[in-house]
């Protein structure tokens, strides 16, 4: 019998069900303890037992009544309890309704377990859990948030998940080969990676070194990146050999959020570009560690290693337009040129910034050329972009450092295009 069969049967069980929510609610009571252990003379609600017993009575009167009507008397009830608890409450001084909303939580974990799938009960449990053991974290990122950078947040979630749906998603001209919808998804999706190398960066690895600073930045911009990594080493020449490493797993990562894009955009790519990618990849990260092979541990100050935040408005919609002007451009060469064009235009977007490029392939429709010939130029164009980061760091950097970076980005450079060579010879049908 089927494994996923047998636990389907398991969970229909009323024997399990009501075990597995008697447990649950004893386990969150527990947590709802520990929470409180710190406070001086926390006025409780009740015991672990209580929100056994508070899970156990949801579930018997959901299971007696399918209509819920005795289930909803029972929630009633727990209302009136409730509010005479939060009243005492109010009486000493304390304001608290965390215990008053876990309680109504735990009340429903009896007919989540009979009218939803098991994991989305264990889903709701870990949550609850997750947010009680998850208090000192909290308090230290309200004390280093920016609260400019949630209201960014916030105004770019109304964008994308109010804006987003009304997009039509048909080409307005045939001009323009994707919808105004793929347009904006692609918009939202690499913001969206970029903001969590951002965030990864800022709160949670600020002060991990050059390697960390190359891997979450090429998360970011691999571009960028190096040229941070570059501007330092006038300064600080003696930790030269991890910041070209650090520069070249940046490049690494790079080939790894281009398979990311690839992924979430239009999967149909990925036959002719994650064995590419992946290879370059990890042949980057092989480089930079044997870049920073022989460099002791440094003290690491990260002043300047700061970066605008990608989900500014502005930065948003100026990403948009360029992804237009390629869309646009890319379809006139295409037309005009055919593959010749396209990797001459691949090779020349290279050189500034690859991510509108990259987009206007994967999210367009264009006649007359196959997947793997555009496959062909999102690999042209990455090796290009190994050389910008290259000279940037050669002209930018300190003397010796840079042209190390330089040599190495050139290497990387000249494996991709011995990539994009082999796919335009053995990857077309």
């Amino acid at each position: 019998m089927p494994l996923d069969f047998s636990v389907n049967q398991l969970s229909s069980q009323i024997w399990f069900q009501f075990l597995l929510v008697g447990m649950l609610g004893f386990l969150t009571g527990l947590q709802l303890r520990e929470y409180f252990l710190s406070k001086e003379r926390p006025f409780s609600l009740g015991t672990s037992r209580t929100f056994t017993f508070i899970a156990l009575l949801g579930y018997v009167l959901a299971r007696l009544d399918p209509d819920l009507r005795l289930y909803l008397l029972g929630m009633a009830a727990l209302v009136v309890l409730n509010g005479l608890f939060y009243m005492q409450k109010l009486r000493i001084g304390q304001t608290g309704v965390l215990q008053i909303l876990i309680s109504f939580l735990v009340y429903g974990y009896g007919p989540v377990s009979l009218y939803l799938p098991l994991w989305f009960l264990i889903l709701l449990f870990v949550s609850v859990v997750f947010v009680l053991s998850a208090k000192p974290l909290s308090h230290r990122l309200v004390r280093k948030l920016d609260q400019r950078e949630l209201l960014v947040l916030a105004k770019f979630l109304l964008l994308s998940g109010v804006i987003l749906p009304l997009l039509p998603n048909q080409p307005l001209t045939p001009a323009l080969p994707a919808s105004p919808f793929r347009i904006w998804v692609g918009v939202v999706v690499i913001s969206g990676i970029s903001y969590l190398g951002y965030i990864l960066k800022r709160y949670f690895f600020q002060h991990q070194g050059y390697l960390i600073t190359g891997i979450l930045g090429g998360l970011y911009s691999s571009t960028a990146t190096t040229l941070v990594l570059a501007r330092r080493s006038r300064n600080h020449q003696e930790a030269a050999p991890r910041l070209v490493g650090a520069a070249v797993a940046a490049t690494g990562m790079m080939y790894f959020r281009l398979l990311l894009l690839i992924l979430f955009l239009n999967p149909r790519f990925l036959p002719a570009t994650w064995l590419p990618l992946v290879l370059l990849g990890l042949a980057s990260l092989l480089l930079s560690a044997f870049a920073m092979r022989a460099q002791a541990r440094l003290p690491i100050e990260n002043r300047d290693q700061r970066i605008a935040n990608p989900l500014e408005l502005g930065v948003a919609f100026l990403f948009a337009f360029l992804f237009v002007i390629m869309l646009v451009l890319t379809q006139f060469v295409i037309s005009r040129l055919g593959q010749p064009g396209l990797n001459a235009l691949a090779f020349v977007t290279g050189l500034t910034d690859i991510d509108p490029f990259v987009l206007s392939l994967i999210n367009g429709h264009y006649l007359g050329i196959a997947r793997p010939q555009l496959a062909t130029a999102i690999l042209i164009a990455a090796g290009s972009n190994n050389l910008l980061k290259g000279l940037y760091a050669a002209f930018l950097g300190e003397r010796r450092t840079g042209r190390r970076i330089l040599g190495y980005m050139v290497l990387l450079a000249l494996a991709t295009f011995l990539a994009a060579f082999a796919l335009s010879l053995w990857g077309h049908p």
